[in-house]
């Protein structure tokens, strides 16, 4: 008798005697499941940034903006609208406040005057961290739960429901946040006067 390859319902041992679905069959079912998946793990790992949020009248594209500005000081304000998909007018209802309240402090370039560079700034910082922190350990503890293969395997998984364009900003913004970036072209923030 001929092999087969395994359906979607039959088991497949892994090297480490756990069973496993094959993934060349996948159901319309599995990949619903993939999406209640997705959408049940960001709804709590999103819920107490949400709540920090809430009590500073922001949601979470303030908190994409702190995000993205955070982990890549010196960005460029066009470079914020490509990794964020928005138009500069729905950036604007954002960004400005943010501005404005303290958070990000903008420049221009030192060689392009035109170029507009975003940092946070101390405050920003802060509630930056607030933000990761509660976020942090739900990471941490389902990373913990599933074991390093499996972290591996959700970044693959992560990365493969990225676009082109969304991944090459992927890897650029890594390269970016990289430690020990330095960010010649930023401006250096004003020193603040006494009142």
């Amino acid at each position: 008798m001929p092999d087969r390859p395994p359906s979607l319902h039959q088991d497949v041992m892994r090297p480490d005697s756990a069973p496993a679905r094959s993934l060349l069959f996948l159901r319309e079912e599995e990949l619903r499941l993939a999406q209640d998946l997705l959408y049940f793990g960001y709804r709590d790992f999103t819920a107490g940034a949400d709540r920090i949020l809430a009590q500073l009248d922001m949601g979470r594209a303030h908190h994409r903006v702190l995000h993205f500005v955070g982990r890549a000081p010196g960005m460029k304000v066009g470079e914020l609208l490509a990794i964020l998909s928005i138009t500069k007018q729905s950036l604007g209802r954002v960004l400005q406040p943010l501005i404005d309240q303290g958070y990000v402090h903008q420049a221009p370039g030192l060689k392009d005057k035109r170029q507009r560079l975003l940092r946070l700034t101390p405050q920003g910082e802060a509630l930056e961290r607030r933000l990761f922190d509660a976020q942090r350990e739900w990471v941490l503890r389902a990373y913990r739960e599933a074991g390093p293969e499996a972290v591996e395997g959700f970044r693959r998984v992560m990365r493969g429901l990225m676009g082109p364009e969304a991944r090459t900003q992927f890897e650029a913004l890594e390269r970016a946040a990289a430690p020990g970036r330095t960010t010649p072209a930023f401006a250096p923030m004003p020193a603040r006067r006494s009142a």
